[in-house]
């Protein structure tokens, strides 16, 4: 079978290659990668340390590293290389100290090779779901141990398909799964793996941390002057649907509204629409009496919950939902749309279950629940007392990697 993989991704890459004179998404996927070993060469030349080398596919999966990447760096002194496989992930990652990024190159025997031989990784750790089998048999060929973290396993993934083999034999490689919920230990059991175990999101570690220490904006806090305020995080047009009209309803509050795309023409469909008066952030000096406030650049959000009465998050009507745990982390009650993938997204049923969270379909329900929170100061309090259990509960998955790991180093 993993001849027919080789085959079949040699034929793929030839196919992209042929279409990327055509698709200019298709064109970057090759450009970008163009001199990937000249540039691990100078991470590698640039320290005689020993590297970890952390696998994730776009930004969302670097967050969940980020609480595993400092704990090594400060407790076992690794220099850290992250490979990216989504032009998105790698643009906007920040990287910390020791750290380095490279494109991950296409997974080919010969790029697997000179990869691994090139940057001699002392270990390997995968996040989430992005694994390539020619890296992983690589790996294992030189006998790098190799750890997937933050795993979420579903039975619609490739692993439990007829033609999953291959991925599936990638799966048993790792020396240790680490997982974010229970469901997904009895998932790999059934896979006949056992050398996995339940430790949670990371991801509750990282958005903690930013919980703990956010970015103070002054400018923010004087629009606000004391307003209850609703923060709008991740939005797309379906979100802003349901939540215009409540906005329009409800000029007492104020709003700060952070968009998924910044670039995106709606920002300025939506301001139009609104009919309290708005201001971009880039132009926050020159406001009055704004009530609303739309945030035109990035890397923010995660320290705007802070100034939340309650939130919202956007993306459940889309693509997907976008990370309700960062407001959560703040224990602001946390609204967002009705999940259509519900296995994706296993932490909205389960801070929905432990009532700090509010999936609403349409504006009727977003109006009632928001209305609720305002006005019942129990339930609000309740809700708080939710958050605070629920983020007490799943806190500490990092320490319990990086314990298994240095249990295994010796």
């Amino acid at each position: 079978m993993m001849i027919i993989y080789r085959f079949l991704t040699t034929l793929l890459i030839g196919l992209l290659r042929i279409a990327a004179l055509l698709i200019p998404k298709i064109k970057t996927l090759f450009s970008v990668r163009k001199n990937w070993f000249q540039q691990l060469q100078q991470i590698r030349n640039s320290t005689t340390e020993e590297f970890c080398w952390f696998h994730v596919a776009s930004l969302g999966e670097y967050e969940q590293a980020k609480p595993v990447i400092q704990k090594l760096k400060n407790e076992l002194n690794y220099h850290i290389l992250i490979s990216f496989f989504s032009p998105s992930g790698y643009e906007h990652a920040k990287l910390g100290e020791n750290e380095h990024k490279i494109y991950l190159p296409l997974d080919t025997v010969q790029n697997a090779r000179e990869f691994i031989s090139t940057l001699t990784p002392t270990l390997a750790i995968f996040v989430k779901y992005d694994i390539w089998p020619n890296f992983i048999t690589e790996s294992k060929k030189n006998e790098i141990p190799l750890y997937l973290i933050s795993a979420a396993l579903r039975t619609d993934q490739i692993y439990f398909k007829w033609y999953g083999s291959i991925f599936k034999k990638s799966l048993k490689s790792f020396d240790h799964i680490f997982t974010q919920n229970e469901a997904s230990i009895t998932l790999l059991q059934q896979l006949d793996i056992k050398n996995c175990t339940f430790v949670g999101d990371t991801r509750f570690d990282r958005v903690i941390e930013i919980s703990q220490n956010p970015k103070s904006f002054p400018d923010i806090e004087d629009f606000l002057d004391g307003a209850k305020c609703i923060v709008i995080g991740s939005c797309w047009e379906e979100d802003m649907t349901l939540l215009i009209p409540f906005i329009n309803s409800h000029p007492d509050l104020k709003y700060i509204i952070a968009p998924h795309d910044i670039r995106s023409k709606s920002i300025d469909i939506w301001m139009e629409a609104i009919t309290l008066e708005c201001i971009k952030y880039s132009e926050i000096n020159q406001y009055k009496n704004a009530r609303v406030l739309i945030i035109d650049n990035i890397g923010m959000l995660s320290s705007l919950y802070q100034y939340a009465y309650i939130s919202y998050v956007g993306g459940a009507f889309g693509k997907g939902l976008h990370n309700i745990l960062e407001p959560l982390a703040f224990l602001k009650p946390t609204l967002f749309g009705e999940v259509s993938k519900i296995n994706k997204f296993p932490e909205a049923t389960i801070s929905a279950k432990y009532g700090c969270s509010y999936s609403v379909s349409n504006s009727d329900e977003l109006t009632q629940v928001i209305n609720d929170l305002l006005n019942n100061s129990d339930r609000y309090s309740d809700s708080v007392k939710a958050a605070i259990k629920y983020v007490n509960d799943n806190k500490g998955s990092s320490s319990k990697i990086i314990k298994h790991i240095q249990n295994h180093q010796k």
